[in-house]
C-alpha cells in the first residue's frame, strides 16, 4: 500500500491484503464478521491513516469479535461498487458473505462504538 501505517496491518498484524476479486469474495463469505478496511488514497485524505491506527484498537475492544482485512488499491472500484459503501477510508462490516454496512470517515471513539455494536447485533435477512 505504501504508508507505514496502512502497511503494518498486513505486516506486523497478519491481516490479509485482498488483492483480486477471488481474495475479497472468499474474505467476505467466510463464516463470522469480518471488516474490510478500504484505505482509498492515503497520499490525499489523511484520515487514512487515522482510521489504520483505530481499527486494531476497536478490534481490541469489541474483544475480536470481528477480523480485519486491508483492500488493496487494485480492489477498491470493484468493493466500492459490491458494497455500496463509496467513501474512503472505510470500515466495511460483512457477516457471512452479507453486507451489513459501513462506517465511512473517521469518528468520535463512541460513534464506532455503537455503529459497530449495531452491526454486530444486526439479525441477518432469511431468504
Amino acid at each position: 500500500m505504501g504508508h507505514p501505517l496502512i502497511d503494518r496491518l498486513s505486516d506486523d498484524l497478519g491481516w490479509p491484503l485482498l488483492g483480486t476479486e477471488n481474495d475479497v469474495l472468499a474474505w467476505i463469505n467466510r463464516p463470522g464478521t469480518h471488516v474490510l478496511f478500504m484505505p482509498g488514497d492515503w497520499r490525499r485524505n489523511l484520515e487514512t491513516a487515522d482510521v489504520a491506527v483505530i481499527l486494531p484498537e476497536l478490534q481490541v475492544a469489541f474483544q475480536g469479535r470481528f477480523d480485519c482485512a486491508v483492500v488493496a488499491d487494485s480492489m477498491q472500484a470493484d468493493v466500492k461498487e459490491i458494497s455500496g459503501v463509496f467513501k474512503t477510508p472505510s470500515l466495511i462490516f460483512y457477516r457471512d458473505g452479507a453486507c451489513l454496512g459501513g462506517i465511512p470517515k473517521v469518528r468520535d471513539w463512541d460513534d464506532y462504538l455503537a455503529r459497530i455494536a449495531r452491526f454486530l447485533d444486526m439479525p441477518l435477512a432469511v431468504a
